[in-house]
């Protein structure tokens, strides 16, 4: 500023002063001439709006403020403005002066206003903007060229505010963005550009080493315009980190050149790491970080990464579905995902990449592989291996596109095939339901652990059981009927069970060896224990399972009956609790009308101990001594198996001792008919061997042969002829009695020749040799035995009664309908007779001609059939 300039507001500034004070000398004097009181117009100099030098009298204010004079009739306090500026801006500040003591009462307190007297600027903003821009632009080229900072930027920071105070805000935020501008198209894309014949990791790494420059050059440029920033660009929206960004994104990154390089770069990284190489974890990192800072990975980074993705992964999928194994490729492709999703997680992208990525993998190596992800030969060979383990692998892979119940068709066709097999094994029927429970435990496992309980998957496995364990197919195991042999070989199982107990489960059933399961890992290392009624009533809930899908349960019922009563009459049960207990089974699973003759068998045999007791009672009060030891089980013919009457020859002791208790009987019980089944009977024999005595239980026929041979020497021989006329026995039954007795494990007599066949022309002796560790020895074996006359007759008994069955099934529905179609009345025949057994189409069709022919029904004209009443 010139001195000449200064002096004039020198000037300035003593007048204002003078003016002032004589205004304040005359606001205390009293106004004696009597006038009305000074308005503020009339009192307040124009300072600053004349010329220098120039001054206003109050003389000529009083005569100017007088032509518009109106006294205030309520006295109020006059206004003064000394607040007024010298370029006559608004006053700032507002004095209130108070009345005194020495002032009229008329006249009252004057209101002094008080303006600003700071003086017009003279200095040109425009010089101020380049004179400070001089000291800023230095200060950037340092800052750009990573120099030291030798300047205060607490100096430049206030050059800024005075330039922005000065109104020049705009052509400072002008003059930055050029510089900016000029730096980040000039050294840092040169630096970067230089890369462009290297790889794309590269040109990736150079932007990352610019993009670091840059934000660490912006701390400073930060510092040095912080208050053009937040007084100017924040009021309109905008701000200087988002111009310098948007600098960089639209010269480096956006470049043709460069931005399919940087973009490329980031997947080459990705490339990397699928290839099983080692990840630039850092620079992946700060390039996705990058990314996002810039607000380019939505619409350059991810778009392209998904794309690179989608290549990858369909190559991925059609070269290891066609080089791997099943589970060799679902436990790749679960590896191959959980990689994908790791590596997103990792490195925090975005959540529409990881959906993105996920629904792109799921799509590939999934949907478009369902076909071979659901091959049948190679999932029955998981089934086959019971590789639970791949199993799970292969369906929670299948469910994450919610097709795991596709596996479905070949899981049934598999349990079909193999259950077929095993029923239609002719060659091991007597491990059929060993094999049937192993299965079904297997595949039980596999569908709680591999396929989560699935429930479509677990109606497929009842389904497929209950298909193949119906299939009917006349062969010898049935004696060309259609019968079911599951049901019979269920019978024989569950009748093995309640035989021998817990020590007849086999050995892949027991759960003795997996007890050690159970035990928590955290409890002390005590053994647990094994409850043997627990693990029988186990196999038998494990066999009702397999019952369950028996349609035909006539005939379990048949075999299940002749297996109780030899239970029963030669007290051969191992436990009475697991009878009663699969008896009640049977009630619940069947009901009542399937169990009534099993219950009064049970009462049958309950009713000959009371009669037996009471016998025994009269016999002592009569004094009567009885030779041997008799207990008879008298039965209901109705509730019983039907038994053949086989011919034998009773020594005269045990005869008589039967002919008392029929007395006795006959008796008490008037008009009934005791019918002798000796071939049930059993007998213990105290037999003295040349090397010990020992207690025999034998059968009734057993016994009767071995009392022929008391009193005889040891080494005396009796043929066949002599046994067969002395015993009275058929010769079958006879072959089979001297069988058990002389070619058996046990041989009380010898044979001679020895053999396993009995033979018209052999002779026997008594076994001179025979010893056991045991006293009290079991030979009757052979009668709970089943012959195959037995057998063959039982099957015969129950496809004729299933004939039956039908044929009143048939009626039944005539007789409610009246008129019914053949189609109509096969189905319906079908759905009645579905739990006792059923008949194929053609064996249906024979009953019906066969209800013609005894005139239940007959066949009109148009092919209807009606009840003959």
């Amino acid at each position: 500023m010139s001195s000449a300039a200064a002096t004039q507001a020198d000037k300035k500034r003593k007048h204002s002063d003078r003016t002032i004070k004589e205004l304040f000398t005359s606001q205390h004097k009293p106004n004696v001439s009597g006038s009305a009181p000074l308005s503020p117009s009339s009192k307040r100099p124009k300072l600053g709006s004349s010329p220098a030098g120039a001054t206003t009298t109050p003389e000529k204010a009083m005569s100017t403020a007088s032509m518009y004079h109106f006294p205030s009739k309520r006295g109020e306090p006059e206004v003064i403005n000394l607040g007024s500026s010298p370029d006559n801006s608004p006053a700032r500040m507002v004095g209130i002066r108070k009345a005194t003591p020495n002032m009229s009462a008329s006249t009252g307190p004057k209101k002094l206003l008080v303006k600003n007297f700071r003086p017009t600027r003279s200095v040109d903003p425009k010089a101020f903007l380049d004179q400070t821009w001089q000291k800023v632009d230095a200060a950037l080229d340092t800052i750009f060229q990573q120099g030291s900072i030798d300047f205060s930027l607490e100096e430049l920071y206030r050059g800024v505010e005075n330039i922005c105070r000065q109104g020049m805000a705009v052509e400072a935020k002008k003059r930055l963005v050029a510089k900016c501008k000029m730096h980040v198209n000039g050294p840092l894309r040169q630096r970067v550009e230089e890369m462009l014949g290297r790889q794309n990791v590269d040109v990736l790494r150079a932007t990352l080493q610019a993009w670091a420059d840059w934000n660490k050059q912006l701390k400073y440029v930060d510092w040095i315009f912080c208050y053009l920033d937040r007084s100017y660009l924040l009021p309109k929206q905008e701000s200087l980190r988002d111009i310098t960004i948007k600098l960089f994104r639209t010269i480096i990154f956006e470049h043709p050149k460069l931005n399919p390089r940087i973009v490329d770069g980031a997947c080459d990284l990705i490339a990397i790491d699928r290839a099983g190489e080692d990840l630039d974890r850092k620079t992946f990192s700060r390039a996705v970080d990058m990314f996002h800072d810039m607000q380019v990975y939505t619409h350059h980074f991810e778009p392209r990464m998904l794309e690179f993705s989608q290549t990858f992964v369909k190559e991925w999928a059609d070269r290891e579905s066609a080089e791997q194994s099943l589970p060799a490729y679902v436990k790749s492709a679960l590896s191959l995902m959980k990689r994908e999703i790791a590596r997103v997680e990792v490195f925090r992208l975005d959540g529409s990449t990881k959906r993105d990525l996920l629904t792109l993998l799921e799509d590939h190596v999934i949907s478009r592989k369902e076909a071979r992800l659901t091959n049948e030969d190679e999932f029955a060979d998981l089934l086959e291996d019971n590789a639970v383990e791949d199993l799970e692998h292969l369906y929670t892979l299948l469910e994450r596109r919610k097709l795991g119940v596709n596996l479905r068709s070949a899981f049934m066709k598999w349990i079909e095939d193999t259950g077929t097999a095993i029923v239609f094994d002719e060659k091991d029927q007597d491990g059929m339901v060993v094999k049937l429970l192993t299965m079904k435990r297997q595949l039980d496992a596999i569908w709680k652990v591999s396929f989560h309980r699935s429930s479509a998957l677990g109606q497929g496995l009842r389904e497929s059981f209950e298909t193949f364990m119906n299939k009917t197919k006349k062969s010898s195991g049935t004696w060309n009927t259609d019968n079911s042999k599951p049901g019979e070989m269920i019978a024989k199982y569950v009748d093995m069970l309640l035989r021998g107990g817990a020590k007849a489960i086999p050995a892949q059933l027991s759960r003795k060896t997996e007890k050690a399961v159970d035990v928590d890992a955290e409890e002390d290392n005590e053994d647990v224990i094994f409850d043997e009624d627990t693990e029988v009533n186990n196999q038998l809930d494990q066999v009702l399972d397999l019952f369950r899908f028996v349609h035909g349960k006539a005939v379990f019922e048949a075999f299940y009956k002749k297996d109780l009563a030899r239970r029963l009459l030669m007290a051969r049960s191992a436990s009475a609790d697991a009878e009663r207990s699969m008896l009640s089974r049977l009630k619940t699973e069947c009901g009542a009308g399937f169990t009534a003759n099993l219950e009064q068998m049970f009462k049958d045999i309950e009713l000959s101990r009371e009669e037996m007791s009471s016998y025994k009672m009269i016999s002592e009060e009569r004094n009567e001594k009885h030779a041997i030891d008799l207990n008879v089980n008298v039965l209901s013919a109705s509730a019983w198996p039907t038994y053949p009457t086989v011919p034998v020859i009773i020594p005269r002791q045990i005869k008589s001792e039967i002919d008392k208790f029929e007395t006795h009987y006959k008796a008490k019980h008037s008009g009934r008919k005791l019918d002798w089944k000796h071939a049930l009977a059993h007998c213990q024999v105290k037999a003295k061997f040349p090397k010990g005595n020992k207690e025999l239980v034998v059968s009734s026929f057993q016994a009767i042969v071995l009392l022929l041979f008391n009193g005889l020497p040891i080494d005396e021989h009796l043929n066949y002829e002599y046994l067969k006329e002395a015993t009275g026995l058929p010769s079958p039954e006879l072959n089979r009695t001297l069988q058990s007795l002389a070619c058996a494990k046990l041989r009380p007599l010898t044979k001679h020749p020895k053999g396993r066949e009995i033979n018209p022309t052999d002779t026997f002796t008594l076994n001179a040799n025979f010893t056991d560790p045991k006293y009290r020895i079991k030979i009757n074996t052979v009668q709970l035995k089943e012959t195959a006359a037995e057998n063959k007759e039982t099957h015969e008994r129950v496809a004729a009664d299933r004939n039956y069955e039908t044929q009143a099934a048939i009626v039944r529905i005539l007789k409610a309908r009246k008129k019914i179609t053949h189609s109509e009345l096969v189905a319906e025949t079908i759905r009645v007779t579905r739990n006792r057994g059923t008949l194929d189409v053609s064996g249906i069709k024979k009953n019906i001609d066969r209800l013609i022919e005894k005139e239940f029904l007959e066949r009109e004209d148009d092919g209807m059939y009606a009840y003959i009443a």
